[in-house]
């Protein structure tokens, strides 16, 4: 990412959160032939103090980007959005864009076939909970055995992340309220969640 000091985000236990909050990863490798993306949810290992993600590929992803034989990044974008001039002060007329973005570098650990089922099952159960009727692998274990089969599971453990929060820092409080207004109730550019990440990060 562009090299911007004042966004820096260096709090491990804030890229924890935008973890949590953002599952939908990109992952990127740079493999013999060539560049390969894939996009999966991610969940933390919990209760450490590295920043650990689990998930899955499905087959031959892991084979296509050969994972375990590199380093990997690990895409987290979480809340972005338009900012419009026309909210700044009446002389500025440059826009931008908002947003909270990680990127997540490791050499995956590839998981044996019965912790990825257990994994899968996690990934599972975490996006399960706060439904009513939760559903659950546990309902036909075969059956998700047999569809397991079609899937790697993958350990990251981070070894380093380059993170940015860019929220307006640079703009005074009353500019940062009307960004934070039109991001709640615009017209053209409502963005809620950018809204929460703003108010979150100014204290407001």
């Amino acid at each position: 990412m562009r090299h911007t000091p004042h966004y820096v985000l260096d709090d491990p236990d804030e890229v924890r959160r935008l973890i949590r909050e953002n599952p939908w990863a990109t992952i990127v490798s740079n493999t013999s032939t060539g560049l390969v993306a894939s996009h999966y949810p991610v969940i933390l290992e919990e209760h450490t103090d590295q920043i650990r993600i689990v998930s899955h590929v499905g087959r031959p992803d892991e084979q296509l980007h050969e994972l375990g034989s590199h380093e990997v990044l690990v895409i987290i974008q979480g809340p972005h959005g338009y900012i419009s001039p026309s909210w700044y002060a009446s002389d500025d007329f440059v826009p931008t864009w908002n947003h909270v973005t990680a990127h997540l570098y490791g050499t995956p650990e590839i998981l044996s076939d019965e912790e990825n089922f257990r994994v899968l099952g996690e990934l599972v159960d975490h996006f399960e909970a706060p439904l009513a009727e939760p559903m659950s692998l546990d309902i036909d274990e075969g059956q998700a055995r047999r569809i397991a089969r079609g899937t790697v599971g993958v350990r990251l453990v981070v070894t380093r992340f380059d993170a940015r929060l860019k929220l307006s820092q640079n703009k005074p409080g009353e500019v940062v309220a009307r960004i934070v207004e039109q991001l709640e109730h615009g017209d053209q550019y409502a963005q809620p969640a950018l809204a929460r990440e703003m108010r979150f990060v100014h204290g407001a």
